[in-house]
């Protein structure tokens, strides 16, 4: 991908100084250079973030497995008739 990206920028290149009708000089490659390392950069982080969301992604499913799985053995807990603390004696009685 990256030597795509760098064959289409030759190419946009070449047309620029063709349709231009000029040649960059020092300051223009200095630019192109500082962009390119830029852009380098931002690649290298958007990889580096890609990884942590697929991470995270993980964490998250797992996390909510034993959610589940803690919520199953809470209901598996309860007893089956439900009780009316309205109906029963308080302990001081």
């Amino acid at each position: 991908m990256i030597s795509e990206v760098r064959e289409a920028r030759a190419v946009q290149s070449t047309l620029m100084r063709m349709s231009l009708n000029f040649s960059p000089g020092p300051p223009m490659e200095s630019r192109l250079i500082e962009l390119e390392t830029k852009l380098a950069f931002a690649e290298d982080m958007l990889d580096t973030l890609n990884t942590t969301v697929f991470r995270q992604r993980e964490r998250i499913d797992l996390l909510e497995r034993q959610l589940r799985l803690l919520h199953q053995q809470i209901q598996a807990l309860r007893p089956e008739e439900e009780r009316d603390l309205r109906d029963e004696i308080p302990p001081h009685y």
